[in-house]
């Protein structure tokens, strides 16, 4: 199932998007009107963490709208909503895993891959929408970039979580742009601040519930600049899969339903380019992930 969240009238909601249509099914209208079931989630997070009986109770609304007098009713445009990050507001900080694939490592000057994990965060603050114009803080950093990536969005809380185990935590994946001001990374000495600008994580444009991936290291990412292919990897090339960084993180962190994981960036960022090549205003970035879609935002 193909989830977004979106706003409308000033209320946020989420449904799945409506198939060969561009479209959403408002669930919160459809209970409502129709009371399908005694309760159901009000939000995006309160659903994931039912597993996948949110996706199963949110099919059985679908098909009751379906059912009714009037479908169209409980029916959006993508034209007629506000597009919201699908997670609009995690948990905690988003948890990012750096230089997790070998030729990135290189290229950011690396001479060997790193033998453990590199973890830092991003503020929630960061979170933005697909098809939103992004600002390329001009007044703070000279050397904005793009970094795309596979999300993973956490559907249980869990703590310790065995390897053989991870993938029963997940609910879904999205697609995430970890924007980075490289100046700012190197000014501090630490990835927080050069990481966390605002606007700096679009992720979109839907959460792919996990039944729709059964195996995530199989994917291809691609990030095209204005068009030019910048990024053309695969997660297989992840030096730490996704099972790996979930037991890793757990055994420091608890994780939480709508907690999400940004699992690495492949070769191809602008700071490896020669010369470097960073964003600017006018600039357009597309991110391709199979099985999920296409994030795309302007700069201004």
């Amino acid at each position: 199932m193909k989830l977004l969240s979106f706003k409308l009238d000033e209320q946020v909601k989420f449904g799945p998007k409506v198939k060969k249509e561009e479209a959403v099914w408002d669930v919160l209208a459809i209970q409502e009107a129709l009371q399908v079931f005694p309760s159901f989630p009000s939000t995006i997070i309160d659903g994931i963490a039912l597993g996948f009986d949110f996706v199963e109770k949110t099919r059985k609304l679908v098909d009751a709208a379906q059912k009714s007098e009037n479908a169209q009713q409980f029916k959006h445009t993508f034209n007629e909503i506000e597009w919201l990050a699908p997670i609009p507001r995690t948990p905690k900080n988003i948890l990012c895993v750096g230089k997790n694939y070998d030729d990135h490592a290189k290229e950011m000057g690396a001479d060997a891959a790193p033998e453990d994990i590199i973890v830092f965060t991003k503020a929630p603050t960061a979170i933005a929408a697909d098809e939103t114009t992004l600002p390329v803080h001009a007044e703070k950093t000279t050397m904005l970039d793009y970094e795309g990536e596979l999300a993973v969005v956490i559907g249980k809380r869990g703590k310790d979580i065995p390897k053989g185990m991870a993938y029963d935590y997940v609910f879904g994946y999205t697609i995430a742009n970890d924007i980075t001001a490289r100046d700012l990374q190197e000014k501090h000495k630490q990835f927080f601040l050069g990481k966390s600008l605002d606007s700096a994580c679009p992720m979109g444009p839907y959460l792919v519930s996990k039944d729709e991936i059964p195996d995530p290291q199989v994917l291809s990412i691609v990030t095209k600049v204005n068009g030019e292919v910048r990024q053309n990897g695969s997660t297989k090339d992840m030096m730490f899969e996704v099972a790996d960084l979930i037991a890793i993180l757990s055994k420091y962190v608890t994780l939480e339903p709508g907690d999400i994981i940004l699992t690495g960036t492949p070769a191809g960022v602008g700071k490896g380019m020669n010369p470097p090549t960073y964003l600017k205003a006018g600039d357009e970035v597309k991110i391709s992930i199979e099985g999920i879609g296409t994030l795309a935002n302007r700069f201004a």
